[in-house]
């Protein structure tokens, strides 16, 4: 009897859920990562490789990807690869933060621009719904907006969406007219709601923290009723999970386990994932209330749920959650702070410092109160090599006292503090 329970337990051991890095497909050691992950069906996916501007295909699940489409390859090379969506196994978009759009209709062997008037300066989010409708939105640096397609990519609208929000970074539909995007307006992160493709929308989410995201969404898998975010705030606050289980009409929160979480992922009402720059994948099985560090990946951007049983995500590496041993070593969080040098700290009337790039990348550079709250975007700046540079700016308006410089790129998240005299 103990022989046939320890072999019960070794078996139940070696079948145990895990997440993975994919084998077969770079990690990214520098600090970057893949920003997106997209499958189609258990074995048919894509993942898209960010500051390294790539997209690779995989056609077993995740255990072999083949490099179809390297920014080296299109004009002005330099891409930051955003997002990754497919219509169906031929047609495909990939998002940029460069103002670049890009389409295949042969399965990702190869790729053209897509024109849209007026043109994008990022797309951070695509959803493709139905047979032919496909959604994107952006841009996490503002201003917000949304593009449409209703025949397979053919052609574009473009909406202004100011009005709702300055900044969205994911959309979200239930089918051809009824869908969300989530990002930030004035008073905080929010989550917008349409029953109408997109002609107008609805607030059915506020937070009241200035500068906060709501940076991921989820729809759990068979019950369109349950949503999940990530909100994605400054160092100085908790992230934190919402969840809704009636469609929107009502949102609890919950800490979540870093300031800077951007992807989630649930395969229950209870049982999920939240991870960000600084950290791997978080586990809870009691919906948000507590949270483990599994001590398995980094940088993570999105968890991309197929069913209960079978998810991926895209971070430093490509991630499956899977009972199959895909690779030895799975517990590298790879985290790269940024390397800033303040020049004079206190300050009187010109902040000035000096950031170390060890790759490309896309920085966003905000002004916090020393409290957190939001003062204003000091600027956004697209890197495209490593570098050293410099930045000024006046801080004449500000009262004295304490203040908190956020630095948001692509291979993290930093916080510098400084006094005004």
């Amino acid at each position: 009897m103990k022989l046939t329970y320890l072999l019960l337990l070794i078996s139940l051991s070696a079948f145990a859920q895990t997440w993975q890095a994919a084998p077969n497909i770079v990690t990214n050691t520098d600090g970057t990562r893949f920003d997106d992950v997209f499958f189609l069906n258990d074995n048919l996916g894509w993942a898209a490789n960010g500051q390294h501007g790539a997209i690779f295909k995989t056609t077993d699940g995740g255990l072999n990807w083949t490099e179809q489409l390297n920014h080296s390859e299109l004009p002005g090379n330099n891409k930051y690869f955003r997002n990754v969506e497919f219509l169906n196994e031929n047609i495909g978009f990939v998002g940029t933060l460069n103002g670049a759009f890009y389409k295949t209709v042969d399965g990702g062997d190869n790729w053209t621009e897509v024109s849209i008037s007026p043109n994008p300066n990022a797309i951070c989010g695509i959803n493709a719904v139905g047979s032919s409708t496909i959604y994107g939105c952006g841009a996490y640096f503002q201003p917000a907006h949304l593009i449409k397609s209703t025949d397979s990519g053919e052609t574009w609208t473009y909406t202004d969406m100011s009005a709702y929000a300055n900044a969205l970074v994911e959309v979200k539909f239930l089918d051809e007219l009824n869908g969300f995007a989530a990002g930030r307006n004035n008073t905080g992160a929010i989550v917008l709601k349409t029953t109408d493709g997109g002609v107008t929308w609805s607030n059915i989410y506020q937070a009241t923290i200035s500068g906060e995201y709501v940076w991921k969404l989820q729809i759990l898998y068979g019950n369109p009723n349950v949503m999940f975010g990530a909100i994605y705030t400054s160092q100085a606050n908790p992230g934190k999970l919402i969840k809704s289980l009636d469609g929107g009409v009502t949102w609890t929160s919950h800490d979540a386990p870093e300031s800077g979480v951007e992807a989630v992922g649930f395969i229950s009402e209870t049982k999920g994932w939240m991870g960000g720059h600084t950290t791997g994948f978080h586990e809870t099985n009691d919906g948000g209330l507590t949270w483990t560090d599994l001590n398995i990946g980094g940088n993570l951007n999105r968890i991309f749920v197929i069913n209960s049983t079978l998810a991926y995500a895209a971070g430093a590496s490509v991630y499956k959650y899977t009972t199959q041993t895909l690779r030895t070593n799975n517990s590298e969080i790879y985290r790269k702070d940024l390397d800033i040098t303040l020049s004079k700290n206190p300050v009187d009337k010109q902040l000035e410092f000096t950031i170390n790039y060890n790759v490309g990348d896309n920085i966003l550079i905000e002004l916090y109160s020393s409290t957190g709250a939001f003062i204003k975007q000091l600027t956004r700046d697209s890197v495209k090599n490593k570098s050293s540079k410099t930045y000024s700016f006046s801080v004449n308006d500000l009262a004295s006292g304490y203040y908190i410089l956020d630095f948001h790129s692509n291979t993290g998240r930093t916080a510098k503090k400084f006094i005004k005299l």
